[in-house]
């Protein structure tokens, strides 16, 4: 007779013990959205880009409708300079001129979304790749003439979303989107998956960083904000970090807007998403209405 060791079995508990706790939680959010901003170091270190694909994977896997939005300025960045076009940023946002938008557009959606989709799917979930063109799902417009072809999302039809996530299949979604006359823009993406989180009446933004969420007095490590509400964030929205404040703002919109709760959470803690929404304290900062 062989004896099972003693280290297989402690783990094999805690294994166990992880399944049953994560189970009132996947009866609460069964058959919800939620709204994923995938950006920062996750985007760009292999290992945290599979533990995120992982975590997608599973939320679709116990019938949460993960929704994922993301970014790429590094990325388009060096495709940028390759092609001897400078990258310029005024306020944390990049200037578009119209020679760069055809490259955003595809840096996002060729170099981004469909590698990102076959990562989910090599996880156990199917994906399908969306930007703001497609099914007409985003109509932006320019916000600021200062950053040539850039804006915000002005209205979301989420139909084609839904026949996506109804059909079990994650969406995978750049930001890339056009205006009334046609004209692409290149949109925050922070920004627009609040846009989106609002008209899918989402459960959850979630919003990957690469800090461990908001302090109100960065940068000292002591003033960590684990839970505000959407008043309190108002008040300190115009004195934060710049390139924390697009993150912020589409927390703020997204609880205003009707999303139940909005969390910033670190990228760089690899299954973060899975931490967040199985734990009963959560991780990074949560904002409420």
């Amino acid at each position: 007779m062989i004896k099972a060791d003693q280290t297989n079995l402690d783990l094999a508990r805690i294994k166990a013990q992880t399944l049953i706790d994560s189970a009132p939680w996947i009866r609460k959010f069964q058959g919800r959205v939620f709204v994923i901003k995938f950006g920062g170091n996750a985007m760009v270190d292999e290992q945290l880009q599979n533990a995120f694909a992982e975590d997608i994977a599973f939320l679709n896997l116990v019938g949460i409708k993960a929704v994922v939005v993301h970014g790429g300025g590094p990325q388009i960045t060096s495709r940028l300079s390759e092609l001897g076009l400078k990258s310029e940023f005024v306020d944390g946002l990049r200037v578009t001129p119209p020679e760069a938008i055809e490259v955003v557009r595809d840096v996002l959606m060729n170099g981004i979304s469909v590698p990102l989709a076959k990562m989910i799917e090599q996880a156990g979930a199917k994906a399908a790749v969306f930007n703001g063109e497609t099914n007409g799902l985003f109509t932006a417009a320019i916000t600021r003439a200062d950053l040539g072809l850039v804006g915000e999302v002005v209205s979301v039809d989420p139909s084609g979303l839904w026949s996506s996530l109804d059909s079990g299949l994650v969406p995978v979604i750049s930001t890339v989107a056009p205006d009334s006359t046609g004209q692409l823009i290149n949109v925050n993406a922070d920004l627009a998956a609040a846009s989106l989180a609002i008209a899918l009446k989402a459960e959850k933004l979630v919003v990957l960083t690469d800090v461990p969420g908001l302090y109100s007095d960065w940068p000292n490590k002591e003033s960590l904000v684990s839970e505000l509400a959407a008043s309190e964030l108002e008040e300190l929205l115009p004195d934060l970090e710049s390139g924390m404040i697009p993150k912020m703002q589409a927390c703020l919109n997204a609880v205003q807007g009707g999303v139940s709760k909005a969390h910033i959470i670190d990228g760089r803690v690899p299954h973060s998403i899975l931490l967040e929404v199985f734990t009963p304290s959560g991780i990074g900062t949560l904002v409420l209405p």
